[in-house]
C-alpha cells in the first residue's frame, strides 16, 4: 500500500503521545482535509475514514455522474464514459464513489501532509499542557532538577514536562544539584511563541499558605484558616491565623509542641523564620501581636492615615523593628498600617511620672484600666487619643478627660 509509511506512524503517535482515539480521528481528518483542499480546490464532497488503532485509512470522493459534454465542475462532476469505466451501468444523474490514493496527491503533498500532521499532534499536546497547568496555578508542585543555569533552573516533571524556577523566585540560601526534587507552587503560565513555559515559585507568599496547608491537618480541613500571609523570603515570615471552633487554638496546633509541626515548613524555606499570630479584628491588639517578640506599651492610630504610633519601652524597641528592620516591616504588611515606633523615656519622655504617683487624685481602679492597655505612665496618656482611650478601655470620656486635667496640671507645672 502506497501510504503505508504514514498510516504505520499514526500508531507511534498514539502511543508516544497518549492521544485518545477520538482525538487523533479528528486530528487526522483536519490534516487529510487540508491536504485534499490544497489539491481540489474543496473537500466537501470527500469523505475520509479513519481507523489509527488498525493503520487504516480510505478517501473517497463523491461525484454526480453528467453528460461528456456538460462537464463544468471537475471536482464534484464525473462524465458518464469516466464513470462506466468504474461501474458500466451508471446513469445520469447517479453519484458515484470513487476511492482517493494518497498517491494521487502527489509526493510533495504526501511529505507536506507528514509535517502538517506531526505539526497537529504538538499543537494539541501544547494546548493540553497549557490548560493542565492554568488549572494549577497557586498550588504547590514537585519536580526533579534537569540543570542548573546561573539565572536560572530547569526541572522536569514525571511526565517529562519542562519547568523554570527563575533566580528571583528562588529563596537565597536554596542550592540544587541535578537530580534533587524540588517543591515549589506554580506562579504562571507563559506562552512563549506556540510552547507554554511553565513558571515555578518558593518565594511567593502563596508557597507558604500552601505549605500550611499541606503540613497542618487542622488547615487543611477548614478548622484554621490562613489570614494573611507575608514574607521576606529565607529570612522572616509572618503568618495570621484564626478559627470559627473557641476549643481550637490555632498558632499551638499551627507551630505543634516544641515547634514539631512548624519545623518541617521553616527546613523547607531555607530556616526561614516563621511568627504564627492570632488574627484579631482589635486593630490595635492586632498591631501589638504583629510587632511580636517585642511588647508594646501601647499603639496610636490614624485610620484616615493608615499610620500607626506604637509605643515601646527602650529595651523592647530592637525587638520590634528587627534584625535589617524586618520585623517592623513585615508587621506593617500584615497589618496593612504604616507603623512608626515612639520610644518611651526618650526626649520628651525623660522627666516622665508613674501614674501610680498621682493616686491620691485618681482612683486606683481607673489607674488599673490604663495598665490594661499598656499606659502607665503620665506622658503615654497625654500623648494619646481622647477617642482613642475611650474606644480601648472602659473609661468614660468624661473620666478621661478629668485625668489628662489632673495630669497636665501637676504633671507639667
Amino acid at each position: 500500500m502506497e501510504n503505508i509509511a504514514l498510516i504505520e506512524s499514526f500508531s507511534e503517535f498514539k502511543d508516544d503521545k497518549l492521544i485518545d482515539r477520538v482525538t487523533l480521528m479528528a486530528i487526522l481528518e483536519d490534516v487529510f482535509r487540508n491536504a485534499l483542499k490544497k489539491k481540489y480546490g474543496s473537500d466537501d464532497n470527500f469523505d475520509i475514514i479513519i481507523n489509527p488503532d488498525k493503520g487504516d485509512m480510505e478517501i473517497w470522493r463523491r461525484r454526480i455522474v453528467v453528460a461528456d459534454d456538460d462537464l463544468d465542475l471537475e471536482n464534484e462532476e464525473i462524465t458518464l464514459t469516466e464513470a462506466r469505466k468504474i461501474e458500466p451501468d451508471f446513469e445520469i444523474g447517479e453519484e458515484v464513489s470513487e476511492e482517493v490514493k494518497l498517491i494521487d496527491l502527489g509526493r510533495r503533498a504526501i511529505l507536506a501532509l507528514r509535517q502538517n500532521l506531526i505539526s497537529k499532534i504538538h499543537e494539541h499536546d501544547n494546548t493540553n499542557l497549557y490548560k493542565q497547568f492554568k488549572d494549577l496555578i497557586g498550588e504547590i508542585y514537585t519536580a526533579e532538577v534537569h540543570h542548573v543555569r546561573p539565572r536560572v533552573v530547569i526541572l522536569v516533571d514525571d511526565e517529562g514536562n519542562e519547568i523554570v524556577l527563575p533566580k528571583e523566585k528562588q529563596i537565597p540560601s536554596d542550592f540544587f544539584r541535578k537530580g534533587d526534587n524540588v517543591r515549589g507552587i506554580i506562579e504562571s503560565v507563559e506562552l512563549k511563541g506556540n510552547k507554554p513555559q511553565i513558571i515555578m515559585s518558593r518565594t511567593a507568599d502563596k508557597f507558604l499558605e500552601k505549605l500550611f496547608e499541606q503540613e497542618i491537618p487542622e488547615v487543611f480541613d477548614g478548622l484554621i484558616m490562613i489570614k494573611k500571609v507575608v514574607r521576606i523570603p529565607g529570612e522572616k515570615a509572618k503568618v495570621a491565623v484564626d478559627s470559627y471552633d473557641d476549643r481550637i487554638d490555632p498558632v499551638g496546633a499551627c507551630v505543634g509542641m516544641k515547634g514539631s509541626r512548624i519545623h518541617g515548613i521553616v527546613r523547607e524555606l531555607g530556616n526561614e523564620n516563621i511568627d504564627v499570630i492570632n488574627y484579631t479584628n482589635n486593630l490595635p491588639l492586632y498591631i501589638t501581636r504583629a510587632l511580636s517578640p517585642a511588647k508594646v506599651s501601647s499603639v496610636k492610630i490614624d485610620e484616615e492615615k493608615k499610620r500607626a504610633e506604637v509605643f515601646l519601652k527602650l529595651e523592647e524597641v530592637s525587638k520590634a523593628i528587627g534584625r535589617g528592620g524586618h520585623n517592623i516591616k513585615l508587621a506593617g504588611l500584615l497589618t496593612g498600617y504604616e507603623l512608626d515606633v515612639i520610644r518611651e523615656g526618650s526626649a520628651i519622655e525623660e522627666d516622665d511620672v508613674e501614674l501610680t504617683e498621682f493616686s491620691d487624685e485618681i482612683d486606683g481602679w481607673v489607674i488599673d484600666e490604663f495598665a490594661k492597655i499598656g499606659l502607665d505612665t503620665a506622658r503615654s496618656i497625654l500623648n494619646q487619643d481622647v477617642a482613642d482611650l475611650v474606644r480601648r478601655t472602659d473609661l468614660e470620656e468624661e473620666t478621661i478627660l478629668e485625668v489628662i486635667k489632673i495630669l497636665k496640671e501637676e504633671f507639667e507645672d
